[in-house]
């Protein structure tokens, strides 16, 4: 038995030496991964330093105490420590842990880029959940370089996996004073990422974010405070970014999604100068880059060093130039702007939502006030917006210190396709009455260079007559205190028959009358649309006249104009009217005297006026070849023989 006990005793002893020594083997190794990595900055020219290193073999536990690493003079890196448990190697390469506690991690850049960037961010303590990534982190960027630092970042993010990542706050100040950037502090709180795999997260939230930002201003400083809540990001990808900083991509056209959906609110925004914005939330769909045109280092790079030196125009306008390629590569499925109110000194202005799909940029249920009184109008929209266009025509506009010409003005029907206006109550004048806007719309295309060759006009709106207006006047004196206006305006030209029409062409005042036209022209070259006049009067010749359609519906304009007649003459209505249709037939019948057709049209205007609430009809039909320019000479000049060049057909009705 006692060689028993003695054998148990010895088989104890030897087993707690195996298992000490082994622990003490795993420390050994442990540090000396740890050190070799440390090592490998330290040769490309950094300095990195640890203290205390520990390995519990039970728990598989790694400390690391009091890490400072400095890779270049521009960016320093500090550590409190680093507890991993459950570490184990996955190959020599990799390793996995159950979980990492981070405590007391900083990073400084200093002076980084052409606008001397200093940046630091803080986090007190960060866990990662199920990790796994590289046992040894590439090589550090040494240079100034931001873009450098960022495509490094993403690159080691790229490298690990996670079920989870939490911190409860990060902080991150940055100063850049000599850019309009100014300096200021963002802090985020409980930020929480799920499943973090090779740069690519399905979740990402905070649950608030507060900021300062020191804005300078010529004369005195301004600071913004921000409050926004609800940070919430679904299927990010960092990959993406990396695509857009690798100069090997330079050539990628296609789109890389970046986010899935961005959301966040609500949102409140205020400065020391008075102002203040509480907007309820905002999101982002569907965000993706394309590396080709999406290139952040070349904007970077033309960024001014000094900014107390002004670009040269040439310089102005290659970087818009450069800006519209970067918006250009850059692609938003959807943007919703929840309700949003703004402080100014008439009061509070209001905006139901912002949004933008499918390059339709619209506002609706804008509330706000003005010095006349209260705006209100229910949408506003601009179609087939871009901002990568609107800033390359603006780059055009900025030329050589001289006033932009027509043409480049006219370019900005390349910008869009359209506007649109709902809804709108505005105050008219000083006086107490609206003008109500039912709707504006404007839409234009088949665009000649930079002229459009297809356009439509509807605009319903009501306006209160002016009396200080003296073409209003006699409207206000019989009464009218409203005119109510409805237009509906279009034009197209093809280019395969060069025929131009102009159809339909009306205008509806309410209270007044009705008018109606059609009007064709043909062999209109495609020359014409140029915003040169010169070229145009050139090419103007060879433009023929086609039919031209007039109606006119009295709706009470025929009694307003024999009112008028009424006071200035000092007669009764009836006389007025009379004495009217006598100098239509009158001065008719000297046009008349040698063409039926005329005689018939002045019958039918003189039947027009002298029995209100009728309908006008005037169709004239060429009798051959009429060009526009001979034709507009003789109505300056010879009207009897510009109307002998149609068949005049003419009819009045109820």
């Amino acid at each position: 038995m006692k060689r028993i006990l003695i054998g148990l005793i010895v088989a104890a002893v030897l087993g707690a030496g195996g298992w000490f020594g082994f622990n003490l083997y795993a420390k050994h190794r442990a540090t000396a991964e740890v050190e070799a990595a440390f090592e490998r900055i330290r040769s490309s020219g950094g300095k990195a330093s640890h203290g205390k290193i520990d390995f519990d073999l039970p728990t598989r536990m790694v400390t690391i105490e009091d890490i400072a690493i400095a890779p270049g003079e521009q960016a320093q890196i500090k550590i409190a420590g680093i507890k991993g448990t459950g570490v184990r190697l996955i190959d020599d390469v990799r390793f996995s842990a159950d979980s990492i506690d981070v405590t007391g991690f900083e990073v400084a850049l200093n002076q980084v880029g052409p606008t001397k960037l200093k940046a630091s961010y803080k986090i007190p303590q960060l866990t990662l959940r199920d990790y796994a990534g590289p046992l040894h982190a590439g090589n550090v960027p040494t240079g100034d370089s931001l873009i450098d630092i960022y495509r490094y970042v993403l690159d080691q993010y790229a490298s690990v996996t996670a079920s989870s990542v939490t911190a409860p706050t990060l902080t991150m100040s940055f100063d850049a004073s000599g850019s309009a950037a100014g300096s200021g502090e963002v802090a985020y709180s409980r930020l929480a990422i799920q499943h973090l795999k090779h740069g690519k997260i399905d979740a990402m939230k905070a649950d608030r974010a507060v900021f300062t930002i020191d804005v300078p201003q010529p004369g005195k400083q301004d600071k913004l405070t921000g409050d926004l809540s609800n940070i919430i990001v679904n299927d990010f990808d960092a990959t993406a970014i990396a695509a857009a900083l690798d100069p090997q991509k330079a050539g990628d056209d296609s789109y890389h999604r970046v986010y899935r959906q961005m959301s966040a609110g609500p949102y409140v925004l205020k400065s020391t100068q008075g102002m203040r914005i509480d907007i309820d939330g905002i999101t982002f769909e569907d965000i993706a880059v394309q590396p080709s045109k999406f290139r952040p280092a070349e904007i970077v790079a033309l960024m001014p060093t000094d900014r107390s030196v002004l670009p040269t125009q040439a310089q102005s306008r290659e970087m818009m130039g450069k800006l519209a390629g970067f918006y250009e590569g850059l692609r938003i499925g959807k943007i919703d702007v929840g309700k949003t109110s703004m402080g100014t000194p008439q009061g509070t202005a209001r905006i139901n939502a912002v949004r933008y799909r499918e390059g339709e940029f619209a506002v609706e249920g804008i509330d706000t006030p003005s010095p006349r009184g209260q705006f209100k109008m229910e949408r506003f929209a601009l179609k087939s917006f871009s901002a990568a266009n609107l800033m390359r025509w603006a780059a055009g506009l900025s030329g050589h210190g001289q006033a932009p010409s027509p043409d480049q003005l006219l370019g900005l029907f390349r910008v869009l396709e359209g506007a649109e206006i709902k809804g709108v109550v505005a105050p008219y004048k000083n006086t107490r009455q609206f003008v109500t806007i039912d709707t504006v719309s404007l839409n234009w295309g088949q665009l000649v260079g930079s002229i459009p060759s297809k356009a439509s006009l509807v605009v319903k709106m009501v306006t209160p007559t002016d009396p200080a207006n003296p073409a209003q006047r006699p409207l206000v004196m019989a009464g009218v205190d409203k005119l109510a206006i409805n237009l509906d305006l279009g034009a197209a030209w093809t280019e395969s028959s060069g025929a131009f029409a102009l159809a339909p062409a009306t205008i509806d005042l309410g209270n007044l009358a009705r008018a109606q036209a059609r009007l064709a022209l043909a062999n209109v070259p495609r020359t014409m649309f140029t915003a040169d006049p010169v070229q145009a009067m050139s090419q103007a010749g060879q433009i023929e006249t086609g039919a031209i359609e007039l109606s006119l519906r009295d709706g009470g304009v025929v009694d307003l104009v024999v009112a008028q007649f009424s006071r200035m003459q000092d007669v009764s209505r009836d006389a007025a009217r009379s004495a009217i249709v006598e100098m239509i037939r009158a001065q008719g019948g000297k046009i008349a005297a040698s063409n039926a057709d005329v005689r018939m049209a002045v019958d039918a205007l003189a039947g027009f006026v002298e029995t209100s609430g009728q309908t006008l009809s005037l169709k004239l039909t060429p009798l051959g070849k009429v060009p526009v320019v001979q034709l507009m000479d003789a109505l300056n000049h010879e009207p009897i023989v510009a109307l002998a060049q149609f068949r005049i057909e003419a009819s009045t009705g109820l």
